[in-house]
């Protein structure tokens, strides 16, 4: 069983947009949680982006993201979005949704790669010049 599923991906030429979805496969895994989307370049460490709690909505983002993505939640279809705007090529990357039932520091949903007990297996953004 696949717990979390991500689509939306593709490629887009730089200062375009695409809107991620994450698709929760049962409610335990989306309810009154922390949905949190990474991306992975080869080599490197995965990166937090946007996290939301869907119990209130309340979201939090990296610096790098900040004021480009945007992540929201449609609880009617344990799904929550990424939308990514002004996308440049270093945004290049698989892109993964996680959730977890606990918070981070603070309340926070941008936590550590392996605080999360549930990964989706991931979308490939792909950005031109």
């Amino acid at each position: 069983q696949v717990d979390l599923v991500e689509s939306g991906g593709g490629s887009v030429e730089a200062g375009g947009s695409l809107r991620l979805s994450c698709t929760a496969s049962d409610e335990y895994v989306y309810t009154s949680n922390c949905l949190t989307w990474f991306r992975q370049v080869p080599g490197k460490e995965r990166e937090g982006l946007a996290g939301i709690f869907t119990r209130d909505g309340s979201t939090y983002y990296a610096d790098s993201v900040k004021g480009r993505f945007t992540i929201s939640q449609d609880n009617a279809k344990n799904t929550v979005y990424l939308q990514m705007n002004s996308l440049k090529p270093r945004d290049t990357a698989m892109y993964y949704c996680a959730a977890d039932s606990a918070r981070g520091p603070g309340g926070s949903c941008l936590k550590r790669p392996y605080e999360y007990n549930w990964w989706g297996q991931g979308t490939q953004v792909t950005v031109s010049s």
